[in-house]
């Protein structure tokens, strides 16, 4: 099955009752039984309900998975995640990585006796030697948040099968339209939903997709358990979204091509990180591993001053300055002050993220438009 049609019909079947073609919004909280212990499949809105059952069988399907499950954000599904570990074991991670997610690390999860390794995994190297007993799991996001870098997903899979480590990837930038972690070898998929799936900044949800059946059942208890599920609406929003998912993702590219190599030609414009462009250091990955390149990228300017940087920020009319990414509507950030603000700044410094830096995530606009915005605001 080709990719859009996947994407139209995942999951989705017409309500048996009615022949409604759109999944029910299922506002409920519990279910009657037929008697004690005999129900329907549904017993408790925290463990069941239909409109999540068919988003995550949607979430399985558009991964290449045998399981997917909702939870109520990105940080919620990374934070099963981790659940998944006891004191003692050790995390390797990469050293660019979503703010949020390093706080999660270190101030909650520390604290409870797990260890982790920072490295860049644009060489697999750097994760192959960090590798021990105490190791249980790899995290990698690719291409990554906001520098672009490129993880090779399959040498990494490799690593982690050979040392019997769980291999997560966070495919949220590149998402299931580009491409499939899974596929490639790794054991979990965790995605913020509240991104592309969603599309339209309207959702906050996560996800995981898996194939193993007893990773599923760990997992799924510490969704039930825990209780960061989302609500049927969200669910049913991020379902609608799924099904323009190929159609904005090709624009998302177009434009963001578009707009790169305009950066790129801009005389005021120091460098831009994008993985789409062949000097990449990770483009022959990138290019191996993801079908096109997405519309994520940030770039810094030649007059380096914060202020100037925050000027452009400002001034912007289409590109909303705002967190998140991946709606129909360009947004630029300041990562040092907002999406990654969390990361002491000696460790974003070190790992390039400069003070300066400015991260777009580039619409599904005109390009024509969006690029006239750029070039007011930057002068």
């Amino acid at each position: 099955m080709k990719l859009g049609t996947k994407f139209i019909h995942a999951g989705v079947e017409p309500d048996p009752t009615t022949g409604a073609i759109m999944t029910p919004i299922y506002q409920t909280s519990t279910y009657v039984q037929e008697a004690p212990a005999k129900h329907k499949g549904y017993e408790y809105a925290r463990s069941q309900n239909p409109t999540r059952t068919a988003l995550e069988k949607a979430y399985a399907e558009i991964e290449n998975g045998k399981f997917g499950l909702a939870f109520s954000s990105g940080v919620a599904a990374t934070d099963a995640v981790l659940k998944l570990l006891e004191p003692g074991n050790e995390v390797i991670a990469g050293n660019d990585m979503y703010g949020g997610t390093y706080r999660l690390f270190t101030k909650v999860f520390e604290k409870f006796g797990i260890r982790f390794h920072y490295v860049n995994m644009g060489d697999p190297a750097n994760v192959k030697q960090h590798i021990n007993s105490n190791t249980k799991l790899i995290w990698a996001e690719t291409p990554t948040n906001p520098l672009m870098n490129i993880a090779d997903i399959a040498a990494l899979a490799t690593i982690a099968q050979g040392s019997n480590v769980l291999l997560c990837v966070d495919n949220t930038f590149a998402t299931p339209y580009l491409q499939n972690p899974l596929d490639l070898g790794a054991d979990i998929v965790m995605h913020s939903a509240t991104k592309y799936l969603g599309g339209h900044s309207d959702v906050i949800q996560g996800a995981l997709m898996m194939n193993d059946a007893d990773l599923r059942e760990k997992l799924y208890f510490i969704q039930k358990s825990c209780g960061a599920v989302p609500g049927p609406m969200d669910c049913f929003l991020v379902l609608r979204g799924i099904k323009t998912l190929h159609i904005r993702m090709q624009r998302h590219s177009e434009n963001g091509a578009k707009i790169a190599h305009w950066l790129r030609n801009n005389p005021k414009v120091a460098k831009v990180y994008w993985c789409g462009f062949e000097d990449h250091p990770g483009y022959a990955v990138a290019k191996e591993q993801m079908r096109d390149f997405g519309g994520m990228m940030s770039f810094t300017l030649k007059d380096d001053s914060v202020d100037i940087a925050k000027k452009v920020l400002s001034s912007t009319k289409l590109f909303a300055l705002a967190e998140s990414l991946g709606g129909v509507e360009s947004l630029i950030n300041h990562p040092a002050t907002m999406t990654h603000a969390s990361i002491p700044r000696e460790e974003r410094i070190k790992n390039g993220l400069t003070d300066s830096l400015i991260r777009l995530s580039v619409g599904i606009e005109d390009a024509e438009d969006l690029i006239a915005d750029l070039q007011q605001a930057i002068g």
